[in-house]
């Protein structure tokens, strides 16, 4: 999969009267360059037309475009991945289903998670929630950035470290040593979204240097 640095995830409710795909254009204008689209409640009709009108915009941006959990709505859409969770289908299931190239993500609250995904084909690992968040309803536990160093000393394929990171406290998430950060609220909340991710990505750049 193409490297990445800061993944964004959609939240519709946490930007009313903003519409979806300006929001997320505005963000890959900023610097982010994989966008997920994550709707648990929306009809599956719903989540297809949103699905075709990312896919779009990803594309002409050439931006990474993810899908979480609907893998037939990934499919026909032509998405660059699908995201699945620890209860969801099973790795290699997923990858019979999806074939040999498209990308496959899971999310990972524990070592041994993520040493299973890495096993099981994953392409790439989210690690979290590093603190706490409300912009998942069934979310665990915070993990803290202690897991992020299990991470670096254990795993090798890319992660992306997720979970209640804000502008305050990026900089311990990549003092931990994270190299990629997923945000929800923190971009889609932002009166101007593309300022906004510029912002994150020169923090992320001044933590490195």
């Amino acid at each position: 999969m193409k490297e990445f640095r800061l993944y964004a995830i959609t939240g519709e409710e946490f930007h009313p009267g903003k519409e979806l795909v300006n929001v997320m254009e505005q963000a890959i204008l900023g610097g982010v360059d994989i966008v997920q689209l994550r709707d648990k409640k929306s009809s599956k009709i719903d989540v297809l037309k949103k699905a075709r009108k990312l896919r779009e915009v990803t594309k002409k941006h050439g931006v990474t475009f993810i899908v979480n959990d609907h893998i037939d709505v990934a499919l026909a859409v032509g998405a660059d991945g699908i995201h699945v969770g620890q209860d969801d289908l099973p790795l290699d299931e997923v990858r019979r289903i999806v074939g040999p190239d498209m990308v496959i993500g899971i999310s990972t609250h524990q070592i041994d998670e993520a040493i299973q995904a890495e096993k099981g084909g994953a392409d790439y690992i989210g690690v979290g929630p590093i603190f706490p968040t409300n912009s998942k309803e069934d979310v665990v536990d915070p993990v803290t950035t202690s897991y992020i160093q299990q991470i670096e000393a254990e795993i090798s394929i890319p992660y992306v470290a997720i979970g209640g990171i804000k502008r305050h406290n990026l900089k311990q998430v990549m003092d931990a040593g994270a190299k990629r950060v997923c945000m929800i609220t923190e971009i889609v909340e932002a009166d101007d979204v593309k300022a906004r991710c510029e912002e994150i990505i020169n923090l992320m750049e001044e933590a490195t240097t």
